[in-house]
């Protein structure tokens, strides 16, 4: 059997077939039967799914505390937003640049400090997290528009007569992106990559002496955690044609932070179910506006009684050091 072969079949082991398909269905013909205001809901449902997918090879991959991880989506918005205002580079050419400014800044900012664990990397990352907003907010070299940011982005366009301008447009874009980054992760899960970052979660320690690069793959971690996280800041400039300090917030992090663990530490499905509960949950208790964040505190505390390991966990086991072996033969990753 072919080493593709063999990981849709793991895939498909760990995931009923219908799920995947009936999902699909559902978010293809959703926009058609409801009102420009639930498809921009179901807009933001894509872009938090986003958010929790770059995340969650972070914290659910890795086993990494990252809770400045609205730093990153600040660098990719930004970075789109000034780019396309200066200069008029078009949205969609921004996208893979903005999710390399991105990940660029994550290797950066991450190679000092990656060597840290638990509690000191969660501070750290906090205050990375910080110090983004905070320079955003002082205007360094008048790019940034402190407090107000950066107005007039343009709309994406696949050619100038064909310009994502609507809510269904949009609703698209962010879901195609969002498949497009499922089957990337999915396939990067069932790799050598996938397989050592599962060891390293697991017990670093025997991960490196077992010879894995434990530095390098916590670092492409982060770079690809980054890198997704920017490629959703510049769908979400778009979308709002503005960007500003208060939209990368603390509290975003945290945000993203919840819906790794509601959903289910390193599932895919499981930050799907995440996000949408971050999402949905503050407009389905809008009338309860003042009560909202105390029902949602409750619910958080709940679940982590009842199933402290998410909604959907993922299914873990000795496998992965075992087929990691064997690819490498001597245990040399």
């Amino acid at each position: 059997m072919s080493p593709q072969a063999s990981t849709f079949s793991r895939i498909f082991k760990t995931t009923p077939w219908y799920v995947p398909v009936v999902f699909t269905a559902m978010i293809t013909t959703y926009p058609f039967f409801v009102s420009d205001y639930l498809i921009d809901i179901a807009f933001f449902f894509g872009i938090y799914a986003l958010l929790g997918l770059s995340l969650n090879i972070v914290l659910g991959e890795v086993g990494l505390f990252d809770l400045g991880h609205a730093g990153f989506y600040a660098i990719g918005a930004y970075v789109t937003a000034i780019l396309n205002t200066r200069y008029q580079i078009p949205i969609l050419a921004l996208l893979p640049i903005s999710g390399m400014a991105a990940a660029l800044f994550a290797y950066a900012v991450c190679s000092p400090i990656i060597h840290l664990r638990g509690d000191y990397l969660c501070v750290v990352t906090i205050g990375m997290g910080e110090i983004v907003r905070l320079a955003l907010i002082n205007n360094p070299f008048d790019l940034t528009g402190g407090p107000n940011g950066v107005f007039g982005v343009d709309f994406p366009k696949l050619s100038p007569a064909l310009v994502i301008d609507s809510s269904i447009e949009y609703y698209f874009l962010v879901w195609v992106v969002v498949g497009l980054s499922i089957l990337g992760l999915i396939s990067l899960q069932h790799s050598r990559i996938g397989r050592a970052w599962n060891c390293i979660r697991e017990d670093g320690i025997a991960a490196g002496a077992a010879g894995i690069n434990v530095r390098h793959y916590k670092l492409l971690a982060f770079v690809i955690g980054a890198g997704l996280a920017g490629v959703a800041g510049n769908i979400y400039a778009s979308k709002l044609m503005c960007v500003s300090p208060e939209s990368f917030t603390f509290w975003e992090s945290c945000l993203m932070f919840c819906i790794v663990l509601i959903g289910g530490m390193g599932s895919i499905p499981g930050v799907i179910i995440g996000a949408a509960f971050i999402s949905l949950f503050p407009e389905i208790f809008r009338p309860f506006a003042m009560y909202r964040m105390l029902v949602f505190g409750s619910v958080m505390i709940i679940m982590m009684m009842v199933r402290p390991g998410g909604f959907w966990p993922r299914k873990r086991g000795g496998v992965a050091w075992r087929s990691l072996m064997e690819d490498t033969g001597n245990g040399d990753a």
